[in-house]
């Protein structure tokens, strides 16, 4: 019989189940929407049981339109959203509050105040992150504050944290696993990337008690196994990784110098930087890319919030277009000097700025400026903005030396043209856009033995189009000089009395 590689994928937006086959090629794939929560400015939040009735009902849909057996199931691999932040009773498995999500600004005051305190260096040389309410640490902490009753369970060793990734194995097997993986606990603020544990001096400092932390583990390692009365079989968990990871692990960027840019929700670009944990000079991240057999392989990461995000507001806020993929016939009849500029800091400004207070705008509006220039801006403004990405990378030193997308967004032709025009690179679509929930399948199977090696993944890639510069220097210069004097301008205009 056919064995089979039960891939769970928790995005932001939705959660994923898709079966691969040991060939890697998908077998069948089940999604589900779940609602975003909004109550207040800049606060953004998912019901923890949404996320996990999502995760259950596709695990067992993607099993019934595959139409196998849950036995023919080897081994399963988890990659979730990173930095949403759960806590949960470790006696009845039921959250404190909802899921506080990575996008999510509220302890951008308290942020400010370490900053203040000077703190910066510190907490970077140990994280290889910046202070902002993007990462897990301050989310735990404000938790830990404004739920009455949690700091003294958390304290008496009650309740447990994890990111997605730990809420869902642990409802997985049962409660009996309370794992994460490296690249996971990078991204908290509380993990010392250099020593590859639980920082005591972050604990401290963010008045986390270490009784709330998951085991931390390699990439693929064997993280126990997914109750059989959930799925009809006990399928071993062999694979975790952060989303971004998994996107590079997918992509099989496992050389130093070799990168890849997800167009999902947000924008992410990651760079390999091997053995090496390149302290960067240009506000980007340094972080685990994965962790195998203990030894960590690290990255140079630009994190943008808002990428697919912004298509999304265009069709369900302005409703200017009635479906994302509306998108592109609007801007293949659209000049791209049209001068309109659009920021998505719907939730701040990620890298290279930084900036949890910036809100989004447009410039340039004219009595000319219709749909179709709105439209064309928002797609220009996640080519832009992983310009930003590209020109931060080559400031430190490293330009990458191929670009792999994936995600939502590089369905769209225009949109993979103009960001190969912009960044004056060439840019590669892979066959298997899945990389993501790829990744992960990719690292049980390692740990399972379906997969022999790193090199025999490699061979797995392959290129679906690669698209190449057509614009002029000149032009393309032009264009990202509006898109930064743009940004100038959000940014000083909130600052000015």
């Amino acid at each position: 019989m056919s064995q089979y590689i039960l891939a769970i994928d928790q995005g932001t937006t939705s959660s994923r189940a898709i079966l691969f086959n040991a060939a890697g090629a998908i077998h069948s794939m089940s999604q589900q929407e779940f609602t975003q929560h909004f109550p207040h400015s800049g606060w953004v939040e998912h019901n923890p049981e949404d996320i996990w009735n999502t995760v259950r009902d596709t695990c067992q849909d993607v099993i019934r339109k595959g139409g196998i057996k849950a036995s023919q199931v080897v081994v399963a691999g988890i990659t979730n959203q990173r930095e949403t932040t759960i806590i949960w009773d470790r006696e009845t498995g039921i959250p404190v509050h909802n899921a506080i999500v990575w996008q999510d600004r509220r302890t951008a005051e308290y942020c400010e105040s370490l900053t203040e305190q000077g703190l910066e260096s510190f907490i970077n040389d140990k994280t290889g992150l910046l202070i902002d309410p993007y990462f897990s640490a301050t989310k735990i902490r404000w938790l830990l504050e404004n739920v009455p009753g949690c700091r003294e369970r958390a304290e008496q060793g009650k309740l447990a944290f994890g990111t997605v990734d730990s809420f869902l194995l642990w409802r997985l097997t049962g409660g009996s696993s309370h794992y994460t993986d490296a690249t996971n606990a990078s991204r908290t603020l509380l993990f010392n990337i250099h020593s590859q544990e639980w920082d005591a001096d972050l604990l401290e400092l963010f008045g986390v008690p270490a009784s709330l932390l998951p085991e931390v583990k390699d990439s693929s390692d064997d993280f126990g196994s997914i109750d059989s009365d959930l799925l009809g079989a006990s399928i071993p968990v062999f694979g975790i990784a952060g989303d971004q990871q998994a996107a590079l692990f997918g992509q099989t960027c496992f050389k130093e110098g070799m990168a890849k840019s997800t167009y999902g929700t947000g924008c992410f670009l990651v760079l390999n930087t091997g053995g090496k944990a390149l302290k960067s000079e240009h506000r980007l991240l340094t972080t685990v890319a994965y962790r195998l057999n203990g030894v960590p392989t690290y990255a140079l990461e630009g994190s943008i919030f808002v990428a697919g995000g912004t298509i999304q507001w265009l069709r369900d806020g302005l409703k200017l277009i009635s479906m994302a993929s509306d998108s592109e016939p609007l801007a293949e009849q659209t000049p791209v000097d049209h001068g309109v500029y659009l920021l998505p800091a719907f939730t701040g400004l990620g890298a290279p700025y930084w900036d949890p207070n910036a809100r989004g705008a447009i410039f340039g509006l004219t009595r000319d400026t219709g749909i179709k220039e709105i439209v064309t801006a928002g797609l220009q403004s996640v080519c832009y903005q992983t310009k930003d990405l590209q020109k931060a990378m080559e400031r430190d030193g490293l330009r990458p030396i191929a670009l792999r997308v994936d995600g939502g967004m590089v369905a769209n032709n225009w949109v993979l043209q103009f960001l190969s025009d912009i960044l004056g690179a060439t840019v590669d679509r892979p066959k298997m856009v899945e990389t993501t929930a790829l990744g992960v399948a990719y690292l049980a199977g390692l740990k399972a033995g379906i997969f022999a090696s790193l090199e025999a993944l490699e061979d797995q890639w392959q290129c679906d189009r690669r698209f190449s510069p057509e614009m002029t220097k000149g032009n393309r210069d032009s264009l990202y000089d509006g898109w930064v004097l743009a940004v100038n301008r959000l940014q000083s205009d909130r600052t000015t009395p």
